[in-house]
Formats: structure tokens, sequence, C-alpha cells
């Protein structure tokens, strides 16, 4: 009974140390983010900080993914289809160092043996499902042709997604998800063949 009240008090202490991580990369982006000042906003040393996560990368691994997990939950909606999509990019330009930590980890994880690789890999295979799904519920609408081929549209959406966040943090007045919307549209328009008379 012990052992199960105290992994369940471990485990609550990481998630407030993910909760506070996440606000402190927000805020400051990775390079700025001290492993000092996220120990001391839950009451934890370094060294007390580390017996949670064993090194920074797999911190902020962790903070990746709770991101995606709290993105999905607060600001994507599956009946919304591309539209919940381009609502989470447009969070994303709200918290910076967040995106700067997703930029700098996806380029790193195409190393092979990277700590993140095996999370992208997977998270490309989720996002590609959202996707899919998006182009499957506009075909049903009818907003999208009937021979769009759902993995290369969802492909080049996420394609560009990621190399506009890019941009973004080269030059903030770019808007990420009006650019992604005028895509979508254009795609859509494409995808009805033209009848000649």
């Amino acid at each position: 009974m012990a052992r199960r009240g105290q992994y369940a008090k471990g485990a609550a202490k990481r998630a407030e140390i993910l909760a506070v991580a996440l606000e402190v990369v927000a805020e400051q982006g990775t390079r700025k983010a001290s492993n000092r000042e996220i120990a001391a906003r839950v009451g934890l040393t370094q060294p007390g900080l580390m017996h949670y996560f064993s090194t920074r990368e797999e911190l902020f691994l962790e903070v990746l993914r709770a991101r995606d997990e709290r993105d999905h939950e607060q600001f994507y909606s599956p009946e919304q289809g591309f539209q919940g999509f381009l609502d989470v990019i447009a969070h994303n330009a709200t918290v910076p160092g967040l995106v700067r930590l997703y930029v700098e980890y996806s380029a790193e994880a195409t190393l092979e043996g990277h700590l993140a690789r095996a999370f992208f890999e997977e998270r490309f295979t989720w996002v590609r499902g959202l996707m899919v799904e998006a182009v499957e519920q506009e075909q049903a609408a009818e907003l999208m042709g009937p021979d769009v081929d759902t993995a290369y549209v969802a492909d080049l959406v996420i394609a560009a997604a990621d190399g506009l966040q890019v941009q973004w943090l080269l030059d903030p007045s770019i808007d990420m998800a009006d650019r992604l919307s005028r895509l979508w549209q254009g795609i859509r328009a494409a995808s009805w063949p033209v009848v000649v008379a």
C-alpha cells in the first residue's frame, strides 16, 4: 500500500514539474529555461528535479509530449477537422519557446539514436492520421474533391506547418495559421476536376 502511495505521489510531482516546465520554456525558451528555476518553482533542489528526469534532454522531451497532450485537449476538436489544426497553430504563436523547442528537437531527432527519434516518428504517424481524417471530412462534406490523395495532402500540410514554424521564429510577422488556411483553400479548389463544356 505504501509503495502505491509513493508511486502516486511521484507521478503527481512529475506532472507538476512538467506543467511548470511547460510554462518556463514557453516564456523563456530552451536556452534560458534553467533547471534551477524549474526546480525552485516546484519546491525542489536541482538534484531533486533530476530524480524525476534523469537528464535535461529527457525533461524537455517530456515537455513536448505534455504540450501535445494539452494542445490536443484544449485546442483540437476532431469535429472541427482542419480548423482544429489551425487552432493549435494559432496557439503556437503565443508560445515561441515551445515552438523553438519543437523545431530544435525535431531536427535533432533525424539523427539515428537520438532520444527524441521514436517520439517524432510516433508523432508524425499520429498527426498524419489527424490530417487524413480532416481530408476525409472535407470529402464527405463535398468541400474537397473525391479523388484527392489523402496521404499526399497530409504530408504536404505537415511539411508546410513545420516549415512555417521555422520561418515564424525568424520573422514573427508571418501568420502561420493564415498561410496554412490559404494552402488548404488552394488544395480544396484544385481538388475538383475542371469540366470542359
